[in-house]
């Protein structure tokens, strides 16, 4: 196989584009994939991959799993270490990634079980933050994660990153329209607006009602008066001392555990 040698290929231009570029990536449908074990989580959970890319060194070091990759994807490209290095979004690169198309995914509402649990997002802007909430969700054992269509762009990278492989895993959808959707939600089950609001009932005494949808909110300005209004149902997180506020993950995890409990 040819080793590329010039960061000005093709290829790898597209490819640093799709790293650096929330818009490019929605028109192409495609991100990107970096690491040992989430390009495994690729392959296992059967998502569609464009492009395995690796390089010299990975190729030595990870003799049989490149060799594996190789052999289910569609393009194989081997690049220079330094190529690799410098088209990598970590500070430590494994010299693996893959392009994979957008995942299908999406939460079926209409079939969801009876007992069902669903986490909403209301403008999530941190990525860590987000791909935090999808490790939990999947780990939680939640039944999909809604997203505004205002949150960070649930494929960039440091959400892949941050996911530890749950985006393959755990549905998930983006909605135009949070409130209307919660509205809707509404007919079938009961929603909960986690709020920064003492008034509210506490998240230890609130009895979740299935099916359940929770939404957390804005890191700085929670979640937004539409989607409170169309919530059934407002809870709070008490805290202790002079704390006014937890992380976004933090406060999503805490409600999640006491959904499923």
């Amino acid at each position: 196989m040819d080793i590329i040698k010039s960061k000005d290929n093709k290829t790898v231009k597209y490819i640093s584009k799709l790293i650096s570029n929330s818009k490019f990536r929605k028109e192409e449908g495609r991100f990107v994939v970096e690491g040992v074990r989430l390009c495994s989580e690729v392959f296992k959970n059967n998502a569609f991959v464009d492009y395995f890319v690796f390089s010299v060194g990975a190729a030595e070091k990870y003799a049989d799993f490149v060799n594996e990759l190789r052999g289910v994807a569609e393009n194989s490209i081997c690049v220079e270490d330094r190529i690799f290095s410098a088209l990598s979004d970590t500070k430590t690169p494994q010299g693996v990634l893959c392009v994979v198309k957008t995942l299908d995914k999406q939460c079926d509402f209409d079939k969801i079980k009876k007992n069902g649990i669903i986490l909403a997002l209301d403008n999530i802007q941190d990525p860590s933050n987000l791909g935090t909430i999808l490790r939990s969700a999947d780990a939680l054992g939640v039944d999909g994660v809604v997203l505004s269509h205002d949150c960070c762009d649930v494929y960039s990278p440091k959400v892949v990153r941050g996911s530890m492989g749950a985006i393959f895993r755990i549905p998930f959808m983006i909605t135009d329209h949070l409130a209307g959707f919660v509205t809707e939600f509404n007919n079938c089950g009961t929603s909960y607006a986690c709020v920064l609001d003492d008034t509210a009932v506490t998240v230890n005494d609130m009895k979740f009602i299935r099916p359940s949808l929770s939404v957390i909110g804005n890191e700085g300005n929670g979640v937004s008066v539409s989607v409170i209004n169309a919530c059934s149902n407002k809870l709070y997180i008490p805290m202790h001392n002079n704390a006014e506020s937890l992380n976004a993950a933090v406060a999503a995890s805490i409600i999640m555990w006491e959904m499923v409990k």
